[in-house]
C-alpha cells in the first residue's frame, strides 16, 4: 500500500501505470465512483505490493532486508538476482511490501442505531477490521434503570464478523450530557445497586462482552465520587468476568475544573478500569470556529500526559471518521457546521473545483469553496494521510488501539491504511 497526494496533471491510467496496479483497484480502493475526476491534493491509497527502490552506494541486500523488514531471499527471487553479492549503485529493485509491520492493536467502532439495512451495510463493510462495537448508547435514568435500544441486528450481524460488543451507558438526556443525572447516581447506594443489576442483566442476557461507561459534564466536585462508583462496578463486574471501560476528554494535563474535563481523573481511571477511550477529537466542533476536528499536535499533547499516568496498553486513541464544513466567517452563536464524511468532503471539492491543501502541523487536510449562493465555506476532514499519522503515533507510543466515532460515515481508505498496518485482535 502506498498513499499518493494528486498533482496537477495526474491521471488514473498513468496512476496504475506508474504503481503497476490496475485503474479498477485504485477506484475499488478509494470508492471513486462517484467522483468525477481526480482532485489536486486529494490523498490516494494505491493498492501497490511492491515498489522501486534504486540502489545506493553502500547498500547490500543484507542492509536493504534489514530496513524494509523483507526477508533477502524474497527480494532475490522477485528480481531474478543470480549473485545476491552483485548490486550495484543506480540498479532499480523491485522491493516487495510488507504489512502488519506495525504489531497487533484492538480496534472499537462506537454506533448509532438506525435501520436494519444501514447497520447491516456498515458492519459489513467494516466488520473484519473491529475487534469491538459499541451500540451509543443505553441512557441512564434517576432511578439507575437503563433505557433500552434497539441494538438487536447490530448484536446478531457484528457476531458474524467475531466482533464483541460492548454495552454503553451514558448520562445523555434531553439532547445533552446531563450533570444532575450521574450527581444523583454517584451519592446513592441504592441507585448505584440498582444501576449495576440492570447493565449486569443486560450483558447476560444480550451475550455484551463488557462495559463501556461515557459519562460527561460531570461537576468537578463529584470527581472522587466517580472514580468510588467505578471502583464498585469494577469489582462487581470483574466478578462475572465482564470488562469495564470508560470514555476520557482530552487533556494535556491534570485539569481540575470544568464540567467536560475536572471530573475525568486519568490515573485513577488507568487503575481501577481495564481499559479507556480517550476521545481525542473535537478540537474543531460544529458550533466553534473552524479547526481540524483532531489536529495531530493536540493528540501527542493528550497522549504525553495520558501515558504518563495511564499503562499505554489500557488506551484506545479516540479517531474522528468525519469531518465539519463551516460556512464563513464564523460566528459564535451562529448556525453549527454540519458534520460531513471524508467522501462526502471529496466530493465537495470535485463539485466545486477546490484544491485540497494539508496543514503539516495538524496533519490534516482542508480546502476552501464558494458554494451556488456566494457563500464561502472551508472543510476540514480527515484522510489517509491525517489516520495514517495517527496510527503511527498509536503505535510509536504502545498504545492498546483505537476507537472510532463513529461508524457509518464513507471512508474506505481508512480501512485499507488500518488493514496494512496492524493486526487486529478478535476476541471471540
Amino acid at each position: 500500500m502506498r498513499i499518493h497526494v494528486v498533482r496537477r496533471g495526474d491521471t488514473l491510467y498513468a496512476l496504475a501505470r506508474n504503481y503497476r496496479v490496475t485503474v479498477e483497484s485504485i477506484i475499488n480502493t478509494n470508492g471513486l465512483q462517484d467522483i468525477p475526476y481526480l482532485i489536486i491534493g486529494q490523498a490516494l491509497v494505491i493498492p501497490t505490493t511492491e515498489f522501486i527502490y534504486v540502489v545506493r552506494p553502500g547498500d547490500t541486500l543484507w542492509l536493504l532486508s534489514r530496513r524494509f523488514n523483507v526477508p533477502i531471499n524474497r527480494i532475490v527471487e522477485l528480481n531474478r538476482i543470480v549473485n545476491p553479492n552483485l548490486i550495484y549503485p543506480g540498479m532499480r529493485l523491485r522491493i516487495p511490501e510488507t504489512t502488519k509491520t506495525f504489531g497487533t492493536i484492538e480496534v472499537n467502532g462506537y454506533i448509532e442505531p438506525s435501520s436494519a439495512a444501514r447497520e447491516t451495510r456498515t458492519i459489513d463493510e467494516v466488520g473484519r477490521y473491529l475487534t469491538y462495537i459499541s451500540p451509543f448508547s443505553h441512557t441512564i435514568n434517576e432511578d439507575g434503570s437503563l433505557n433500552p435500544i434497539n441494538d438487536s441486528v447490530i448484536l446478531t450481524v457484528a457476531g458474524q464478523y467475531r466482533v464483541s460488543p460492548l454495552l454503553v451507558t451514558t448520562n445523555f438526556r434531553n439532547g445533552n450530557f446531563d450533570s444532575s443525572l450521574v450527581h444523583g447516581l454517584f451519592t446513592s447506594d441504592k441507585t448505584q445497586e440498582n444501576y449495576i443489576k440492570n447493565v449486569l442483566a443486560l450483558l447476560k442476557n444480550k451475550g455484551y462482552y463488557g462495559l463501556n461507561i461515557d459519562f460527561e459534564r460531570i461537576p468537578p466536585a463529584d470527581r472522587q465520587l466517580y472514580n468510588s462508583f467505578l471502583g464498585k462496578v469494577v469489582a462487581a463486574l470483574h466478578a462475572e468476568n465482564y470488562p469495564v471501560s470508560t470514555a476520557l476528554a482530552p487533556k494535556p494535563f491534570d485539569i481540575k475544573t470544568g464540567e467536560w474535563h475536572g471530573a475525568h481523573d486519568y490515573k485513577a481511571h488507568g487503575e481501577i478500569v481495564d481499559f479507556v477511550v480517550l476521545m481525542a477529537y473535537e478540537w474543531g466542533w460544529a458550533g466553534g470556529p473552524p479547526l481540524a476536528v483532531a489536529p495531530l499536535n493536540e493528540v501527542k499533547a493528550v497522549l504525553d500526559y495520558a501515558v504518563s499516568v495511564i499503562p499505554a496498553k489500557k488506551i484506545l486513541l479516540g479517531v474522528p471518521l468525519y469531518g465539519y464544513n463551516w460556512t464563513l466567517p464564523y460566528t459564535p452563536g451562529g448556525p453549527w457546521a454540519p458534520r460531513i464524511s471524508p467522501h462526502q468532503a471529496l466530493r465537495l471539492a470535485a463539485r466545486y473545483g477546490a484544491t485540497i491543501q494539508f496543514d503539516e502541523v495538524a496533519q490534516s487536510p482542508f480546502f476552501n469553496y464558494r458554494d451556488e449562493n456566494g457563500n464561502e465555506h472551508v472543510v476540514w476532514f480527515e484522510d489517509a494521510r491525517s489516520v495514517q499519522a495517527k496510527y503511527r503515533l498509536a503505535a510509536e507510543y504502545g498504545l492498546r488501539g483505537i476507537s472510532y466515532w463513529v461508524l457509518g460515515l464513507y471512508f474506505p481508505e481508512n480501512w485499507i491504511v488500518l488493514d496494512n498496518m496492524f493486526q487486529i485482535v478478535k476476541h471471540s
